[in-house]
């Protein structure tokens, strides 16, 4: 298994990338107060296979369900179940699709309805910061380097990096190496190299990064019971610029892409 991709490879990666950028966005334009969680997660398996992929994630390690859906306090890996969505909630969708062989994997969090100014701004950070970590990711840096971008990003902002989850690389399988953790020190880590793909992923906590695992061996939430957030992308790392293979367009600019 290369951690470098070809041309055709990441071409083929890149198919996911739009088709688990859409789901996303799929998902999102069901959420709303009262909706269940179970029903977002026949929103995306339906989706998926009504696209010709299967769902990533279903089966998984034993995992049972096509979406990971985080409300609030919970930070990632979440059960969907018969919870109905309220208004001020912010619910973390992380979503995986295998089609052609390759792997897709891309994670949003929304606001239902109006929510709380600190909600508000975790939101913003935790989705900057990875953009911030994105930037790193170039041919000559290091691993260090994009997780030393993510954590200055928060941090000054008052806000803490979960430690325990890390973003990874992604092709043939769901999870490849390297790890890519939200925190680190710049020029340490293993060297980025040009074909690299890589899923960025901050977990950002509002309170403390403290962390505990529910009874379910899968959900993890806060321990402090603040909200938490959550957004991934995955890229190609490139000489001067990271190329995007997943995309928040489909959610955030509908009108200017083509959804179908």
């Amino acid at each position: 298994m290369s951690i470098n991709k070809t041309e055709e490879e990441i071409a083929l990666m890149r198919e996911n990338g739009i088709l688990v950028s859409k789901t996303l966005a799929e998902v999102g334009r069901n959420i709303a107060p009262g909706v269940t969680t179970l029903e977002l997660n026949a929103v995306a398996e339906t989706f998926i296979r009504d696209h010709g992929a299967a769902p990533a994630f279903l089966g998984y390690n034993g995992f049972p369900y096509t979406l990971c859906i985080s409300v609030n306090s919970v930070v990632v890996h979440g059960f969907p179940s018969d919870y109905r969505l309220k208004e001020g909630d912010i619910v973390s969708v992380d979503c995986g699709t295998k089609y052609k062989g390759f792997f897709g994997d891309s994670a949003y969090t929304f606001a239902v309805g109006k929510v709380s100014k600190a909600a508000e701004l975790l939101m913003q950070a935790t989705k900057q910061s990875l953009y911030e970590g994105i930037g790193k990711a170039i041919a000559g840096n290091r691993v260090g380097d994009i997780g030393a971008a993510v954590q200055t990003y928060v941090e000054e902002r008052g806000f803490s990096v979960v430690r325990e989850m890390v973003g990874h690389g992604i092709g043939t399988g769901l999870h490849e190496k390297p790890d890519v953790p939200n925190y680190g020190r710049p020029g340490q880590g293993k060297h980025l190299t040009e074909g690299m793909i890589l899923c960025i992923e901050p977990m950002i906590n509002e309170g403390g990064r403290g962390v505990y695992m529910e009874r379910d061996g899968w959900t993890l939430r806060t321990a402090d019971n603040r909200n938490s957030a959550h957004y991934e992308l995955t890229v190609v790392v490139r000489k001067e610029k990271a190329e995007l293979l997943s995309t928040f367009a489909f959610i955030e600019r509908p009108n200017d892409i083509n959804m179908k």
